[in-house]
């Protein structure tokens, strides 16, 4: 393993019921000399601090002062933090033997790696993948994420079918390694973001810059998932729609962005009025508040894609589906990865 200094950061909000459950697994598998444990605490206000104090000396409390959400409070938390690399990690994560070892062997074998991501399972189905992640992430033309292992809300069984190292567009925020100079040259996770996606945003500007995202099936971890948010919460709804297409205007091209947006409204209004006759109204209303808070912050959204022109490299990726994941979803009934006739690896 590298001698390279590596932090573990956890970010907190009132997850005390959880640290007893997957703090073990995190403080067995990764006792070098050269890794550091850190809690992130987002001003939680259970009995978060004290319980860690009391049973886990050994990580560093990192002490928030309001609750951010997860991309400011990583950026906050990071901020304070000397390392070479990051290993960001959800407190509802359980982590196996050489979990470390082998994700840091993907960042000695290729100097343009700037992020990995291992396998990630279901903590409570461990036979399948897990929703956040998978077997890495992707995108499709229009901007809609999906992972090997999971389309939408499709998961696969892990019968071996994704155990080779290989280029992703997107690394998961549940479990993501990260070189801590390209995170920080990147500017960190967009704080307009709050929370969701803020992820898939920060690897496609790390792949405009030049550098690669890779998924890494030798280390595998298992997530329990929906810890903060259930996955059908109308908040998380909101986030990742509002997200999802501030994404789009921040990283396509400018011309792409513009064909690919017009497209979203009655792809999103699509989505909407399937809620909506499914009787969910809060669902609905969550994807029109979305558009609604992206109109608001359009101008802003387009002036960060400025900005960032002058660290682009290229903005054309393999890893970008070139149909809609949607179509192959929900009309031609292609609900595993290996259906969409879809092969980005170099």
């Amino acid at each position: 393993m590298t001698d390279k200094k590596i932090a573990i950061v956890i970010l907190n909000w009132n997850g005390e019921k959880l640290f007893a459950k997957f703090l073990p697994s995190v403080i067995r598998n990764s006792s070098f000399d050269n890794v550091d444990i850190y809690v992130a605490d987002n001003c939680s206000d259970d009995n978060s601090i004290a319980y860690l104090q009391a049973n886990f000396p050994e990580i560093k409390i990192i002490y928030l002062e309001e609750n951010f959400g997860f991309a400011k409070g990583y950026n906050e938390a990071l901020q304070q933090i000397d390392a070479d690399y990051f290993v960001l990690l959800n407190s509802d994560v359980e982590v196996t033997p050489g979990w470390i070892e082998k994700c840091m062997l993907l960042f000695d074998s290729n100097e343009k790696i700037a992020a990995v991501q291992p396998k990630i399972l279901s903590f409570e189905k461990p036979h399948l993948f897990e929703y956040a992640g998978a077997a890495g992430g992707f995108i499709d033309k229009f901007g809609y994420p999906f992972c090997r292992g999971r389309i939408l809300n499709e998961m696969e069984p892990d019968i071996g079918q994704y155990n080779k190292a290989t280029p992703v567009f997107w690394a998961s925020g549940a479990c993501m390694f990260v070189k801590a100079k390209v995170f920080k040259y990147a500017r960190g996770f967009d704080e307009d973001f709050w929370a969701h996606m803020e992820e898939i945003d920060l690897c496609w500007r790390m792949k405009n810059m030049g550098y690669e995202i890779w998924y890494q099936p030798d280390s595998a971890v298992f997530h329990l998932g929906g810890g903060t948010l259930p996955y059908d919460s109308p908040k998380k709804i909101y986030l990742n729609f509002r997200n999802n297409l501030y994404m789009i205007i921040k990283n396509l091209p400018h011309k792409k962005s513009k064909r690919t947006f017009i497209a979203r409204l009655f792809l999103d209004a699509i989505a909407a009025f399937k809620f909506l006759f499914g009787f969910n109204v809060r669902a609905f209303f969550a994807v029109f508040h979305a558009h609604l808070s992206l109109y608001k912050r359009f101008s802003i959204m387009r002036g960060k894609r400025e900005i960032a022109k002058n660290i682009i490299r290229g903005d054309n990726h393999a890893e970008i589906y070139p149909k809609s994941i949607m179509w192959k979803f929900f009309i031609q009934k292609k609900r595993k990865f290996s259906d969409l006739d879809f092969n980005p690896e170099r």
